[in-house]
């Protein structure tokens, strides 16, 4: 009688343990899914005038290098967006050959990574071969566009090697922004045009008043740096900062920048340091909005003006 008690007890308390185990990695696993930032699944991507009604642009979406952000995902509604402008997406895991650049005009690479996750070693690793690089670099001169996006490391490791073949520099540290930056939401930072953080570019000056970039709302990312004159079109630093510029040397191309656009031959890159400004995301238990869904902002009108500089509706003033 006395074993019967005694195992029913030790049975009772395993069960227990079992049930307390359950509910904690349960509420831990809940708890982790709230904190992610999610594409917000009610932003609409309507666009009354597409840039282009038939016969768009063929838009390569690199999904072969580990990509945390994809057109099913948390670019869903950048890629939305695009279609509705006129743009025709191909998603693809091939590497990036001669021949599959080949049909396209403009080639996303968004996140890519070294390692299957951001945890494993060699998520900082490139997440291209240098025949990838010599690929993209080779089709870039010969009149395609790159759209390079990259967050602080891992990402911005994995995507340095690819930046480079166009002159840009992703740099090791968090791109944080000035006080004067500060936006409403937690850790967002504001780039207005008054405040000299919108640069003076045809990505920002679009092609009439009504496509005019002048605030746009962005969260910490990865600094970038370029000696090409102009190339600069958003900045977290202050602008006084600049004043050390050397004699004779364009402003900003000494300053750290959030947003650069360069050309290459007969091509164009625009290379951005923080992937989230230009999609439409809900992140934390609050469920706040990251990017072109945040009021008053014209991020949305910054992601077309970046699709239309890259296949040549926008070109120099």
């Amino acid at each position: 009688m006395l074993r019967r008690l005694i195992f029913s007890f030790m049975i009772s308390r395993l069960v227990n343990f079992t049930l307390i185990s359950f509910f904690l990695a349960f509420s831990y696993a809940n708890s982790s899914t709230l904190a992610q930032e999610i594409a917000d699944p009610e932003f609409k991507a309507i666009i009354a005038h597409p840039a282009y009604s038939k016969s768009g642009p063929r838009v390569l979406f690199d999904e072969g290098h580990n990509n945390s952000h994809t057109t099913h995902g948390r670019y869903k509604p950048f890629a939305d967006l695009i279609t509705e402008d006129g743009y025709y997406i191909v998603t693809s895991r091939k590497t990036f050959t001669k021949e599959s650049l080949a049909t396209f005009k403009i080639v996303i690479v968004v996140n890519a990574l070294g390692a299957e996750d951001v945890d494993d070693e060699g998520a900082a690793n490139s997440a291209f071969t240098d025949s990838e690089c010599e690929a993209v670099r080779e089709w870039v001169k010969s009149g395609g566009a790159l759209l390079l996006v990259a967050g602080p490391a891992p990402f911005g490791k994995s995507a340095e090697s690819l930046a480079k073949q166009f002159g840009v520099e992703i740099v090791s540290n968090e791109s944080k922004g000035s006080p004067a930056q500060d936006g409403e939401g937690p850790g967002t930072i504001v780039y207005s045009r008054e405040s000299g953080f919108v640069v003076d570019h045809p990505i920002t000056q679009g092609r009439n008043e009504g496509e005019k970039v002048s605030r746009v709302v962005a969260v910490p990312g990865q600094a970038l740096k370029t000696a090409e004159a102009g190339g600069v079109f958003l900045r977290p630093g202050e602008p006084a900062a600049e004043k050390a510029t050397a004699p004779g040397k364009d402003a900003t191309t000494a300053a750290q920048a959030k947003g650069i656009a360069v050309k290459s031959g007969k091509g164009r890159v625009v290379v951005l340091g923080e992937p989230e400004m230009i999609s439409a995301q809900l992140a934390g238990r609050e469920k706040s909005p990251i990017g072109m869904n945040y009021p008053g902002v014209d991020n949305r009108q910054l992601a077309l003006n970046i699709m239309h500089w890259l296949s040549g509706l926008l070109r120099e003033r």
